[in-house]
């Protein structure tokens, strides 16, 4: 029998050069070079008022170290940080074997604010003296994650007032009827159980009320509709995702065609991705050229956007809800989809069957303005032009001695008794509105080079948010508030970029 020599993984004390275990060409070594070499973070020394008196703080520079690289190795909890930098020996190295408590490390990360912000763009810079953002396309997309607040939490100030009236209303039951108990002498007193149970309603009640207090008005969205609060993490929304409603953000990252850099990255909670696509754009304006293409889903395609687009002069290609079924190439889709997925079915609705003649049922000249109805006659026009709404088009109507003993009247009108005559209005452009701007984003993205363009946006951008997701175990957020989410966002984002700055051979 084969002998071999035994394989001891018993703990031991070995002497270890802590510098040596960060491997050029690895993510730890571009990490360390970045942050001790290429990066200015003397901002942080704001942060600390120890300079005569007071313990030492904790380099900022070794606890990003320890963060980045925790992410990118899927731990964001800051215990399982803290252990990790106990037993594991890259995190010794980064962490100059220090020890930091997991406390520390939580409050780092929540406190980093807008601090996070000009280290993003220092590794953006550096990224472009690597020659590694092309330029020619920029291709934005989101998904959204949830975060740490309950959907349950969820509701209008109207909801809310509701809630805390009817548990003062239970509350205030409970207490009657055990009034009315302790008036009879044989009857129990009130049980330490439901004692328990009415102040937990009225206590329930009072952080109703107070939470009402604090917010006396209604979350608006960007066209002035309600939007539902939640009363645990008021900056997150109920968004609408392939596993069900989520109450958290969408992480936005807006990606470079050349090597997948991520050039902006930015997290808000809101499910509306409309309201975004501007500011976004807005938000690359120094690293863009005149010439760079902006490419998004149907999921940021209004007229507003194209509008705005169109006027700061920025080459864009945003599909449409409609754009596929267009497309030759998409025409055998159908078969690969199992069942149909109510959340994500943007599609209209069947329209029921006409009971009467619809307009297109009647032959339109749009030119000599003229109409026929299916009973082969004619309407006549009122009026040059007619307003309706905004709308502007032609009023057609039938004559009397053609309509009253019509054979198809009753199929031509929804009230034949009481209606004299068919109506019928054919649109053609709204008041005010000279450009169809989503006329000519159809256009053009439905062109061969509009096409071949958009194309390119599906292995610009999903591969990035496969590699935060699946590699870097992504999978929600773990802080409250906008500005907390939007830096765990960008923390994330960062550790993306510096990993391509690591395979493009940086500081090997």
């Amino acid at each position: 029998m084969a002998r071999y020599k035994p394989v001891d993984t018993q703990p031991k004390f070995v002497a270890i050069d802590l510098a040596a275990q960060l491997l050029p060409g690895t993510f730890e070594h571009a990490l360390h070079h970045l942050l001790e070499q290429a990066i200015d973070l003397t901002p942080f020394d704001a942060r600390y008022r120890n300079d005569v008196t007071g313990a030492p703080a904790y380099a900022p520079a070794m606890l990003l170290r320890v963060v980045l690289f925790a992410y990118s190795r899927g731990i964001i909890s800051s215990r399982a940080i803290a252990r990790a930098c106990e037993e594991q020996v890259t995190f010794m190295a980064l962490s100059g074997d220090s020890l930091p408590h997991f406390t520390t490390i939580a409050h780092f990360v929540s406190t980093l604010g807008d601090q996070i912000t000009p280290i993003f763009a220092a590794v953006l810079a550096v990224c472009d003296r690597q020659g590694l953002i092309g330029r020619e396309m920029f291709a934005i997309d989101g998904v959204k994650l949830p975060s740490n607040a309950s959907k349950h939490r969820s509701g209008t100030r109207a909801d809310f007032e509701r809630q805390a009236e009817k548990m003062e209303r239970a509350a205030e039951a409970m207490l009657a009827r055990h009034r009315a108990e302790d008036a009879r002498p044989t009857k129990p007193t009130l049980s330490a159980k439901d004692h328990a149970r009415v102040e937990q309603l009225q206590a329930d009640a009072a952080e109703l009320r107070t939470w009402l207090t604090r917010h006396p008005t209604d979350r608006r969205g960007a066209k002035g509709a309600v939007r539902k609060s939640n009363r645990t993490d008021n900056e997150s929304a109920k968004m609408a995702t392939a596993k069900g409603v989520i109450q958290g953000y969408t992480g936005v990252a807006t990606v470079d065609q050349a090597h997948q850099i991520i050039v902006d990255a930015q997290a808000h909670g809101t499910g509306a991705e409309q309201e975004l696509l501007v500011p976004v754009v807005m938000a690359t304006a120094v690293l863009r050229t005149p010439d760079t293409l902006i490419t998004a889903d149907a999921g940021y395609h209004s007229e507003a956007n194209l509008q705005a687009l169109a006027r700061a002069e920025v080459p864009a290609l945003i599909a449409d809800n409609a754009m596929r079924q267009r497309d030759t190439r998409f025409a055998t889709q159908g078969r690969y989809t199992t069942l149909p997925n109510p959340l994500h079915d943007k599609s209209r609705p069947a329209k029921k069957s006409a009971s009467v003649f619809a307009p297109e049922d009647l032959r339109y000249d749009s030119i000599a303005c003229t109409c026929v109805c299916p009973a082969g006659t004619s309407l006549y026009r009122k009026g040059a032009s007619n307003i309706t709404r905004d709308h502007i088009g032609e009023h057609l109507r039938g004559a009397k001695r053609d309509c009253g003993p019509c054979p198809l009247r009753a199929q031509c009108l929804r009230t034949p008794n009481t209606t004299p005559v068919r109506n019928v209005a054919f649109f053609r452009d709204r008041v005010g509105r000279t450009v169809n701007y989503s006329a000519l984003m159809r256009e053009r993205i439905d062109s061969a080079t509009g096409r071949a363009q958009y194309a390119q946006r599906f292995a610009t951008v999903e591969p990035v948010f496969a590699n935060l997701r699946a590699n870097k175990r992504l999978d929600r957020f773990t802080l409250r508030g906008r500005v907390k989410v939007d830096t765990q966002w960008k923390l994330y984002c960062l550790v993306h970029n510096i990993e391509k700055l690591a395979k493009s051979g940086y500081a090997a």
